[in-house]
């Protein structure tokens, strides 16, 4: 399944976007920051494979990011956690190269990505999680125009061992009208 938005293409996870990805990941040496889960340029081949194994036994469905503009890859976002049954999705494992913070890019796979769980598969909720001190991050969830529902207090463990607090958001069906509103007049502000 590929997703075309104003500004970005979201494309299947494969392993030939590897070059591509690892250029976007160096734009801002992401995964530096302590309180994210990027991987690192020796670590691109390895994460592919996860999301892709993660795809497999039906329980993420990841995509790349490309910008329509230029064609070039940015990074990378999926449907995680599914749950087929009620139906469910988390939007999350999402990073996009530094460069492309601020141009839309973000709100746009958003769109994408909510349009395709609200209006196709028929998700009563669509959930966000991030880390409690990615304040980038929630805040960027906010702005999407979805609620705090609370926080998981020592919910993980980071890379590092460090235990991590939770912030989990969602959007709810009948809150989508208006976020969808919202998303797409932050886009055509920009055409």
């Amino acid at each position: 399944m590929t997703l075309r938005g104003r500004l970005v293409t979201l494309e299947p996870l494969r392993p030939d976007l590897h070059d591509g990805l690892v250029e976007a990941v160096r734009d801002g040496e992401l995964w530096k920051l302590w309180y994210t889960a990027v991987p690192a340029p020796e670590a691109m081949a390895a994460e592919i494979e996860r999301r892709l194994a993660l795809q497999e036994r039906g329980s993420m469905l990841p995509f790349a990011t490309r910008l329509n503009g230029s064609g070039r890859l940015i990074g990378m976002t999926t449907y995680m956690n599914i749950d087929a049954v009620t139906p469910r999705v988390e939007i999350g494992s999402t990073w996009n190269a530094a460069s492309a913070h601020g141009s839309g890019s973000n709100a746009d796979s958003k769109l994408l990505l909510l349009r395709h769980a609200f209006e196709t598969l028929g998700c009563p909720a669509v959930e966000f999680r991030t880390h409690w001190l990615n304040h980038q991050s929630r805040e960027a969830i906010a702005r999407l125009g979805a609620k705090q529902d609370g926080v998981l207090r020592n919910h993980s463990r980071t890379s590092d061992g460090v235990l991590r607090d939770t912030v989990v958001f969602s959007i709810l069906e009948h809150e989508w009208p208006a976020v969808r509103a919202g998303l797409e007049f932050r886009l055509a502000r920009r055409d």
